[in-house]
């Protein structure tokens, strides 16, 4: 029996050997060459500043509202390309029932202070900024 218990260890510190990157755990329960990778992959995101340097009308309307925290890429995808070089890429003027509808179509498992709307019956037809302003959302 102490035999079998013995291969068995065995068997599992040579696969542990063979399976584990020696890098992994030297920055934590990560491989360190994974930080390598990462790097490799070119960026598609810009960040609220650069959206800032050019368009400080949206930022304006947001304000302290209600959407101040949510940045720009959340709502109009990355904007990587269109921050460096703005007349060969365009940002994506989002669908406003559908976006708007991701976060406040009536669920019931959200806060009932979280502003939702039954969208059948708030607005049959047409989309919430043709009420609403996308920056700043208040009617």
């Amino acid at each position: 029996m102490a035999a079998l218990f013995a291969a068995g260890v065995t068997v599992f510190i040579a696969a542990r050997a063979l399976l584990i990157p020696g890098d992994f755990g030297v920055y934590g329960h990560y491989r360190a060459s994974a930080l390598a990778d990462n790097r490799a992959d070119p960026l598609v995101h810009a960040g609220r500043g650069a959206c800032l340097a050019c368009h400080a009308e949206p930022a304006q309307a947001l304000g302290g509202g209600v959407h101040h925290a949510i940045g720009c890429e959340a709502c109009h995808g990355p904007l990587a390309r269109h921050a460096a070089a703005p007349k060969e890429s365009h940002a994506v003027k989002p669908d406003g029932r559908a976006l708007c509808l991701r976060c406040h179509a009536r669920n019931e498992t959200r806060p009932a202070s979280f502003p939702q709307v039954d969208a059948a019956e708030h607005a049959p037809e047409g989309t919430c900024i043709d009420c609403h302003a996308a920056h700043s959302p208040k009617l």
